[in-house]
């Protein structure tokens, strides 16, 4: 006899409305049938009968045989079993849990009239103070008003009791970040590619007047196609709305790809800022690593300002020289010396784009437990550790008339600690991140070292040299 189980599993199920009482029963049928022929025979040869309540009571093997039947997906399953009951968002049920971020969860979903599969971002209930609800909000306009095959297009937005979210598309596949991390650096035509076709987004957004501001790896969506698109608008604004804007005036971004202009004049911001933390992007496709890895939010902002990265030669070898200057020139820390616009990066990076077959797998799923589906009940902190933003939810540097200066003295920061990545290299050293800086460098050596009367004999004797000859 096998010992029965709570059957909260099974009360979850139908309060759900992911699944009716026929569909429980078949598949309680289906596990008595393979339990069945798994029992021995009787003395006299026959089956030894049994009822729905002695065989596979266990929440586990009821969940499973659902899953097989296609009636609840892993993560349904995995939440009934810890008895969450709520699984829509007014025409919207939750399939699964994509990740989280400084500004909200994401579940993928599916509206369940038309059947299109979505995702579903959602403001944290303990997120929702007025201020969180008017930048939520901000983010929803914004990117209500974009259109094209590199961003994510929004589709909805609305709020279930307390819970607001917002109703994007579903893009298959997994963002930049996780692909490095996953499956190692890209080679630079792979990289070129992906980082093309956001550069393609990023353009139109800029064309419509908006700033993305928060440009980093992990807002990049890439399929198993290779296809780019740009995603999360939380941080954006439109330039010429920027006294409407909750964050003019304010230092935003994520600390590993700010750039430097967003530090020393946040409010005077232009599309240059973006392109920036793109080339930030770029040099973490190719190399894996972030510009200024380790250390303190104060100690990035300190170096993304005064210092050169580590040479991208350093950490990949197989990039060639133009590769490399196309990065330098987007990550220029005089705005007026950067590529000037996304439209160039695009024609930069188009010599290196041509790529056949598909450059990235479908991304592993965390063994991590995730989420539940929020409620308007405490879900509990959905801060994330790595690669948070700096936003006006809490966790900017500074709201003061002189930020820069704020950050700089700053000696115990606040922010969470965005990516940080270990690295065997001295950070006490900064490599130059192009020939022109190492040519530059040399030619100041050699004018400082060398007596100009030297010089000037040297040039003497090539002049009469020549007039013998």
């Amino acid at each position: 006899m096998v010992k029965k189980s709570s059957v909260t599993f099974r009360d979850a199920a139908l309060a759900s409305g992911l699944v009716t009482s026929e569909q429980l029963k078949n598949a309680l049928v289906e596990i008595t049938e393979i339990v069945s022929n798994d029992l021995p025979n009787q003395a006299d040869g026959s089956r030894q009968d049994m009822d729905d309540d002695d065989v596979s009571i266990a929440d586990e093997k009821l969940a499973t045989a659902l899953i097989k039947r296609g009636d609840l997906t892993p993560y349904q399953a995995g939440q009934l079993q810890s008895g969450q009951k709520k699984f829509h968002l007014k025409d919207y049920r939750i399939l699964d849990f994509v990740g989280k971020g400084g500004m909200g969860q994401v579940f993928r979903g599916v509206h369940e009239i038309m059947g299109r599969e979505v995702a579903i971002k959602v403001l944290p209930r303990e997120r929702c103070t007025p201020e969180a609800i008017r930048n939520f909000s901000h983010e929803i306009r914004n990117q209500a008003k974009l259109d094209h095959p590199n961003l994510v297009r929004a589709y909805d937005a609305g709020h279930d009791g307390n819970v607001y979210f917002l109703v994007t598309e579903f893009v298959p596949g997994t963002d930049l970040r996780k692909l490095v991390r996953n499956h190692g650096r890209l080679t630079e035509r792979h990289a070129a590619k992906v980082i093309m076709q956001a550069a393609q987004g990023l353009d139109y957004a800029h064309q419509q007047g908006l700033l993305h501001r928060d440009v980093k790896p992990g807002i990049i969506l890439v399929t198993a196609e290779g296809n780019a698109k740009v995603s999360d608008l939380g941080l954006a604004g439109f330039m010429d709305e920027r006294t409407l804007d909750p964050q003019t005036g304010k230092i935003v971004g994520t600390p590993d790809y700010i750039s430097p202009d967003v530090i020393r004049l946040p409010g005077e911001l232009t599309p240059v800022s973006d392109i920036y933390s793109l080339g930030c992007t770029l040099y973490y496709g190719v190399t894996g690593k972030v510009p200024f890895p380790g250390g303190k939010t104060r100690d990035k902002i300190r170096r993304h300002l005064e210092e050169v990265p580590w040479h991208p030669l350093r950490l990949n070898p197989d990039l060639s020289d133009d590769f490399v200057e196309v990065i330098a020139d987007m990550m220029e820390k005089d705005p007026v010396l950067r590529i000037q616009t996304a439209a160039d990066v695009v024609l930069r990076l188009e010599p290196w784009a041509a790529v056949d077959g598909p450059i990235v797998s479908q991304s592993t799923r965390s063994r991590w437990l995730p989420p539940p589906v929020p409620t308007g009940e405490d879900i509990g902190d959905t801060t994330e550790i790595e690669d948070v933003p700096l936003s006006s939810s809490g966790s900017q540097i500074s709201q003061g008339t002189n930020p820069l200066a704020s950050v700089l003295e700053d000696t115990e920061s606040d922010s969470p600690p965005s990516t940080v990545v270990s690295d065997d290299f001295s950070h006490q050293q900064a490599a130059v991140v192009s020939d022109r800086r190492v040519f530059r460098a040399v030619a100041i050596a050699i004018a400082i070292a060398v007596p100009v009367s030297v010089i000037l004999g040297a040039l003497l004797a090539l002049f009469f040299s020549t007039l013998i000859d």
